[in-house]
Order: C-alpha cells, then sequence, then structure tokens
C-alpha cells in the first residue's frame, strides 16, 4: 500500500519517524505501520454516528425545513443517513465523488437552495487564519439560511480573530458528543466534537448540551407520527 509520509521531513530535521498502530482497512486488525495513509485530497467520510447524533437530536426541528442542503457533500455519507432519516435533501461540492452532488463552489451561490445546512464543512475556511470564517459569513450574511448545523472540533470557538463573529452570530444550540470520532477509520488518534446549531428562530442565550452514544438512533425522525 503505498502513501505520502513524512520521512523526508524526518530525514531532513535528523530525525525518526514514530510507528504508529492503525486499522487495517481490509482484515480490521490493528497493525503497525510507519505513518497514516492518506486519502486523496486528504478527504475522509465522516463516520455515520455523529450525523445521527444530531439527528436524534434535532430532528424534530429538521423535519419542519422542506429540505436540507448539504453543501459539502464528499462521498455522500451525511446525505445517506439524512435521507435514511426520511429528509430530503440536494447535495453540493467541490470534487465529484459519485454521490449525485452539484459540483460548484460553496460560495458560487448567490441564493440558497434550501433554508437550512446540515454539514462538516472545511476548517480552514470556518477558522480565522487564512479562511477569515468567509464559509460562515457567507452562509448566514450573504445566503442568509434560516437554520445551519455544522459538525466541528470542540476547540472551535476559541480559535483566534473569531470574536467579531460570535458576537454577531451566537449559535442557539451546541451539542456536544461524550465520544471522540476517528474520521481516518484507522484507529488515528480521535477528536472530541461537537455540532454547533443557528437557528434564527431561537430567542436567548445560547444552550449547551450532551450527546453519549446511547442518544444516537438510526430509526426514520418520523416513527413517532406512523
Amino acid at each position: 500500500m503505498n502513501a505520502p509520509s513524512a520521512r523526508g521531513l524526518f530525514r531532513a530535521t535528523g530525525k525518526k519517524p514514530k510507528p504508529v498502530h492503525i486499522r487495517d482497512l481490509v482484515s480490521g486488525e490493528i497493525v503497525k505501520a510507519d505513518a497514516l495513509v492518506r486519502e486523496g485530497n486528504d478527504f475522509y467520510p465522516t463516520p455515520p454516528e455523529p450525523t445521527r447524533a444530531i439527528l436524534s437530536a434535532e430532528g424534530a426541528r429538521l423535519s419542519e425545513f422542506g429540505t436540507i442542503w448539504e453543501p459539502a457533500a464528499g462521498d455522500g455519507a451525511m446525505v445517506r443517513e439524512m435521507e435514511a432519516a426520511g429528509l430530503r435533501v440536494v447535495a453540493s461540492d467541490l470534487i465529484d465523488r459519485g454521490c449525485g452532488a452539484d459540483i460548484r463552489s460553496f460560495y458560487d451561490f448567490d441564493a440558497a437552495p434550501a433554508r437550512a445546512i446540515l454539514t462538516n464543512p472545511p476548517f480552514a475556511e470556518c477558522g480565522w487564519g487564512n479562511g477569515r470564517a468567509r464559509w460562515l459569513y457567507h452562509a448566514l450574511d450573504r445566503l442568509g439560511v434560516d437554520y445551519m448545523a455544522l459538525l466541528m472540533n470542540w476547540g472551535f470557538p476559541g480559535a483566534g480573530g473569531l470574536g467579531p463573529f460570535w458576537a454577531k452570530h451566537p449559535p442557539a444550540r451546541v451539542y456536544l458528543m461524550r465520544w471522540k470520532i476517528d474520521f481516518t477509520g484507522q484507529g488515528a488518534p480521535p477528536m472530541l466534537n461537537a455540532w454547533f446549531v443557528w437557528d434564527r428562530a431561537h430567542q436567548g442565550e445560547t444552550v449547551l448540551r450532551m450527546l453519549d452514544r446511547v442518544d444516537v438512533r438510526q430509526s426514520s425522525l418520523f416513527d413517532s407520527a406512523e
């Protein structure tokens, strides 16, 4: 299995890379490797549990929208979870990964194809560094969506430079998932993540809620109504 490696960097600095334990994607066994295997364009599908968690927590609100927009659809992992829950989804992305998404830049949209967004967005475009929170401002100011749920690292609010954004657009609800997510599927150091939800129908202070694995359901949002 060939994959980009950091060996050249370590040779240049006189240091040796430390072997890592990864999950073999064929056998499922934990094996030792020189480095994590990198996917093309550093793309990793979002595992199902985070999506199922937000659908469980926000299902009633999401069902009020006729359509949900997934503007960073990737291979359609989150789209499939939403559709399995009974939601209608429109998908878009920069790269065609075979899920039938509209191949189009998020910034090319002058009008949102749906009033609600649910996605795992490009982090670099949401932080202040190179992105200057451009993705966030485009969604909430330019497109003026009514609802947006973003899967982000738990430390996202502390990113430098985002103070003016938080002052203008405080989230309605934040869901901390009390389990760590391995986005690579290789046993990589997992991350603590949360869903940040902006909802124009919300009034008052930001509500913080905790989600455990037992909160994750796979049933349809509409099961209770059947």
